[in-house]
């Protein structure tokens, strides 16, 4: 299976280096000092599973060089959506799957206009890792975890057998008849995550049994269960003990990717984590208090450290 990795940081890295290890042919798609190292050293992935090497990492910043895939992981950061789909086209052929993994709900629907209805799926990755430096990767914890499936339900012959590549390589995997519902449970815990773990600076196991700051993860993840309800998405029974219990269950030293942007002076996912809560709410008239903290506080630090 050819599958080309969109975005080589903790996700596309993560990911991408074990189904390579699997046996698949994968190229990364990255640039500048990251895809300096990938092109010498190859790529590392270090950390809670172990450590693996991908020697030698297929890795170019030209698209239109690797041709068409069966796979794209498409993982860049949720601000780049439209224009590495523009980017990306010269590797979508009319059977290839394209599998944002981005946090948030809403990038297949943004990416749907630019590569057409078939060739996007939904999915959800669950791993917390990073690139601490060029061509090095560290996962925090052993959960690793990828949730994919057509939007509309079908079960396909592309979805089987990424699943099985998937399963090879060693980390859950779930072929998804209800990706939506998916996408928005870890929206759920994931924008409340990126909020709170931002706002306080701190890794979740510091946060999520303080009895002053458990309130707040409850609340904010009950504002978007309400959204989520309001908007007619079928959600699983009791969501919110199923949030919080993935909450309870995280890596101690875990932060969402936000949290590690704004310590590292980088741009945010903010309008698309919290500030999309703030916006659902105004539009479906469902009160989002605890986010609309979140956003205001985060707010100047959305395009990077203020000046």
């Amino acid at each position: 299976m050819r599958i080309a990795v969109v975005g080589a940081g903790g996700v596309g890295g993560g990911f991408g280096a074990a189904l390579a290890h699997a046996g698949a042919d994968v190229t990364f798609i990255a640039r500048g000092a990251h895809l300096a190292a990938m092109r010498s050293e190859g790529l590392k992935v270090q950390g809670g599973r172990g450590e693996s090497h991908l020697v030698p990492t297929q890795a170019t910043d030209d698209p239109a060089s690797v041709g068409p895939v069966d796979i794209v992981l498409f993982c860049v950061k949720l601000w780049d959506v439209e224009s590495a789909g523009e980017h990306i086209k010269s590797m979508v052929g009319p059977d290839t799957a394209v599998i944002p993994l981005q946090n948030g709900i809403d990038a297949p629907d943004r990416l749907i206009p630019i590569l057409g209805r078939n060739a996007v799926m939904g999915g959800v990755a669950q791993i917390s890792a990073s690139i601490i430096k060029p061509g090095v990767i560290n996962q925090v914890g052993t959960f690793m975890r990828m949730i994919f499936g057509e939007l509309d339900g079908r079960i396909t012959p592309r979805g089987t057998a990424l699943l099985e590549l998937c399963l090879k390589a060693g980390f859950d995997a779930t072929l998804s008849e209800q990706i939506n519902t998916e996408l928005w449970m870890k929206f759920v815990g994931l924008a409340t995550n990126a909020g709170m773990t931002a706002v306080t600076r701190q890794p979740i196991g510091r946060l999520r049994d303080d009895p002053d700051l458990r309130p707040l993860f409850v609340s904010a993840c009950e504002e978007i269960i309400a959204i989520a309800n309001t908007s007619g998405i079928k959600l699983p029974p009791d969501p919110l003990a199923k949030v919080l219990d993935f909450i309870g269950h995280a890596p101690p030293a875990m932060k969402a990717s936000m949290a590690l942007d704004l310590e590292r002076g980088n741009r945010l996912e903010l309008p698309w984590l919290n500030g999309k809560v703030v916006e659902l709410g105004r539009k479906l008239g469902v009160p989002t208090p605890t986010h609309d903290f979140l956003y205001a506080v985060l707010k100047p630090y959305a395009m990077g450290t203020p000046a």
